[in-house]
């Protein structure tokens, strides 16, 4: 009679091993040579031993007996024998996998959708309320999703009798196993249509364009998404609807550009504006703002106007508006405009003749 292997190194774990350990290791084997996976040579006979040491070492009076005694305890810790045991293999498989996988037909969230919407930098600064077009899948407006031409009704399958699965108990000499499976007749619903609906052809769903109001808070940035819950497609066997995400783009403005919730813009104004000082016109969102430029402004300065930025997002209070100064050259002078800045020049120390000397 060949030796038994010790009951730890079965498992692969240590004699300190702890009862979540053992468990483990337990499924983890069994399931790699449980005869349904796994029809290599010694495969049955590995889940046996495996099977065989996992029910002395995760019960504690049977591996305290282990311990002490070692396999010479033999019908002390397995009882009489290997056919002693209180369950078979295949309840032991079952207890820890629970039979093979069940598809229940439960109630499904339909799909969400995705939309890409642009706004202007206005309307992001203010917010704005935009109609949209959709397609998105609904419940036949003929058989409300039922799938059955309106007036019939479905029948009971004959293949699951009603119940939506299939359920097969095989015997080994390892135990009974059994495997339970969707009908694949009735697709695990436990009916079969008898009268399709001759508006979705059985579908039960239908694709329908519709108009969605989408309101954008004020402040929302670029690449923003609003969420509309349950405006997305229709759910199945009584589930709720999907979600619309609307993805929202801030189109660039001719004038102003956003920071976080600030906005910038440039001045330009001529060599006398800056010298002299003068007083100029920004227009923004809300109305003219007046600017002051003080005599000797130099470009690249920046006047700040509080609050008159973006809104904060779902916040009080907004961010400012930064006007930069831009002193222009100009490109070509007329006649007089050219005797005025020699003149200048002259006066300031400084001429045309004097530069070629340098």
């Amino acid at each position: 009679m060949p030796t038994k292997r010790d009951y730890y190194e079965v498992l692969g774990v240590g004699r300190d091993a702890t009862e979540e350990e053992i468990k483990k290791a337990f499924r983890r084997l069994a399931f790699q040579y449980h005869p349904d996976h796994n029809r290599g040579d010694g495969a049955e006979a590995h889940f046996k031993e495996v099977n065989e040491a996992y029910e002395v070492l995760s019960d504690p009076d049977k591996r305290d007996a282990y311990d002490r005694f070692g396999h010479s305890g033999g019908d002390t810790i397995l009882g009489h024998g290997f056919g002693g045991f209180d369950f078979g293999f295949g309840d032991i498989f079952e207890a820890f996998f629970g039979g093979a996988t069940t598809t229940t037909q439960e109630p499904l969230q339909g799909t969400s959708i995705h939309y890409q919407m642009s706004i202007s930098l206005e309307e992001a600064v203010f917010g704005v309320e935009k109609e949209i077009e959709i397609v998105r899948t609904e419940n036949c407006s003929t058989c409300h999703g039922t799938r059955s031409k309106p007036g019939s009704q479905p029948v009971r399958c004959p293949n699951c009798d009603g119940l939506g699965q299939i359920k097969r108990v095989q015997s080994s000499l390892f135990g009974r196993f059994t495997n339970i499976t969707t009908c694949p007749q009735c697709r695990g619903e436990g009916r079969l249509i008898s009268e399709p609906c001759p508006q979705c052809r059985g579908n039960g769903k239908e694709k329908v364009k519709c108009d969605i109001t989408v309101k954008v808070p004020p402040g929302v940035t670029d690449g923003s998404q609003i969420r509309i819950r349950g405006e997305g497609d229709a759910g199945s066997r009584g589930g709720p609807a999907g979600d619309l995400f609307v993805s929202v783009y801030v189109e660039e403005h001719e004038l102003f550009v956003r920071d976080g919730d600030d906005l910038h813009c440039e001045l330009p104004i001529n060599f006398a504006q800056a010298a002299l000082g003068d007083e100029s016109i920004v227009p923004t969102f809300e109305g003219d703002v007046k600017v002051k430029i003080p005599p000797g402004c130099q470009g690249g300065t920046v006047f700040r106007f509080n609050n008159k930025g973006v809104p904060h997002l779902y916040g009080r209070g907004r961010g400012d508006l930064l006007v930069t100064v831009n002193v222009v050259t100009p490109e070509s002078l007329t006649r007089e405009q050219r005797k005025l800045f020699e003149e200048l020049a002259r006066s300031m120390g400084s001429s045309k003749k004097d530069s070629k000397r340098r």
